[in-house]
């Protein structure tokens, strides 16, 4: 399918874009939600919003559930993962709910739209075992080094986000009674525990690592760059990639696998999923479930792999 010509914002429709706008400051204002949340929403409304007035429509109440199918055919055609183009009519439905509670509109248009079918992918999977190369293989004789293994043990210790990590401050460490302050989605604080080898780790850091990091410009960011501001999500995402090839495990690693790392291997130790949800700081308990069906489904591989009658006999 063709491309339509592409409406630039400045010129979209005001009775179109001003509700837009309001929903917005409704997510940052009274919701908390992430900056790159909100960036997120904005984009996909944007696009919405420029192909309904394509379709001539001049305001909210002209638009319907054909309009929101048109759209997703069009997402559709141009390759979009099935993914994103849940992701973005997630964004049309909740501001589609959001003009119904407000009184812009009497009916949610988005209401009957159907979405595509997404199968949902269970987290790749390392062995303790592998996770102990990774996390020690940084260089320690190095400040940069010292940072990563430190950053390696506390993601993989407390089961953080990369954002979360990222954005660590001094001041959310508590050493003394082992906990740490974590600032998660929608700008909500969780209080995670500090295993023994991250502290170990991150003593070392703040040390011999970070007084060498430290820039006359350098803030309160825990987790330093070469040039002393807060470490960027791609640097750490390079140096998780790059203690995975010095390990010489044979797997790819990206950051998020270490969180997935934390919940399957304490699932697997006997810890309760109602804990596990709240060291990840998931709001709802199905979140946390994907991992007992990784678990279950280690399970079921290694019974096969081992148990003598897994396999039928030889004929």
């Amino acid at each position: 399918m063709p491309r339509p010509p592409r409406v630039p914002q400045a010129q979209l429709s005001p009775a179109l874009m001003e509700p837009v706008e309001a929903f917005l400051a409704h997510l940052s204002l009274e919701r908390g939600l992430a900056k790159l949340t909100i960036e997120a929403y904005e984009a996909d409304l944007t696009r919405f919003t420029a192909h309904c007035q394509r379709a001539g429509r001049g305001s909210w109440d002209e638009v319907g559930l054909a309009d929101v199918e048109s759209w997703v055919m069009v997402q559709d055609s141009r390759g979009h993962a099935a993914a994103s183009l849940a992701r973005r009519l997630a964004a049309v439905r909740s501001f589609a709910a959001h003009l119904v509670r407000s009184g812009m509109r009497r009916d949610d248009f988005s209401e009957l739209a159907h979405g595509p079918k997404l199968k949902r992918k269970l987290p790749g999977t390392i062995t303790p075992e592998q996770m102990a190369k990774v996390v020690t293989a940084p260089d320690t004789s190095t400040p940069q080094g010292l940072r990563d293994r430190a950053m390696l043990e506390l993601m993989y210790g407390s089961g953080l986000r990369i954002s979360e990590l990222c954005g660590l401050e001094l001041q959310a460490l508590d050493a003394e009674s082992e906990m740490l302050r974590v600032r998660g989605k929608g700008s909500k604080d969780r209080i995670v525990p500090v295993s023994e080898t991250s502290l170990v780790a991150l003593r070392a850091y703040l040390s011999q690592g970070r007084p060498k990091l430290v820039r006359p410009k350098t803030g309160s960011a825990l987790f330093l760059s070469a040039r002393g501001v807060a470490i960027s999500r791609k640097t750490f995402w390079l140096s998780v990639k790059q203690a995975a090839e010095r390990a010489g495990i044979g797997l790819a690693v990206k950051p998020h696998l270490l969180r997935h790392a934390f919940a399957t291997h304490l699932l697997a130790g006997g810890a309760d999923l109602r804990s596990i949800q709240e060291m990840l700081g998931h709001a709802d308990i199905a979140t946390t479930q994907i991992y007992a069906s990784v678990e279950r489904s280690a399970l079921s591989a290694n019974h096969q792999k081992y148990h003598p009658r897994s396999r039928p006999p030889k004929a």
